[in-house]
């Protein structure tokens, strides 16, 4: 079996996890937020910890995948389309560029989240910044063929 398909299967795989976990994280963000007196629960904690680390690892099997098992990107490259073609540029840049800085932010958030026992505002929207570029970046079409 080809090496770069068994990589594809995997990222789809953890994908479908991903979107779990960042239901129960945006939930759980929320309910901090609008209830408990903003203090932050273990809930939360949790949920960012493993929505963090599922990230993690989605984003470095996908960045395996891109560079050295990737016949897309080195056909894109070597033609000089990869910046010029719509789907290649959203494919091959934007959808990694983006996951990187959510799960940058993502990282973050945990760490506040660590030594913070109050949930303010920043660390609302920077939760809901990275969920959004996650949602924004998210390969849709490709996860439901």
């Amino acid at each position: 079996m080809d090496t770069f398909y068994i990589m594809l299967q995997a990222h789809r795989g953890f994908a479908y996890l991903l979107l779990v976990l960042t239901a129960v994280f945006v939930v759980s963000l929320l309910m901090a937020m609008f209830g408990y007196s903003g203090n932050i629960s273990k809930l939360l904690r949790k949920s960012t910890l493993f929505t963090m680390i599922f990230f993690h690892l989605q984003a470095l099997v996908g960045l395996v995948m891109l560079f050295f098992f990737s016949p897309g990107f080195k056909a894109a490259r070597e033609q000089g389309t990869l910046m010029s073609d719509s789907v290649s540029r959203n494919t091959y840049v934007e959808h990694p560029f983006a996951m990187i800085v959510a799960a940058v932010l993502l990282t973050i958030l945990n760490k506040k989240l660590k030594t913070n026992e109050k949930l303010s505002m920043g660390m609302v929207a920077m939760g809901l910044i990275a969920v959004a570029l996650m949602m924004w970046a998210f390969q849709w079409s490709r996860l439901f063929a």
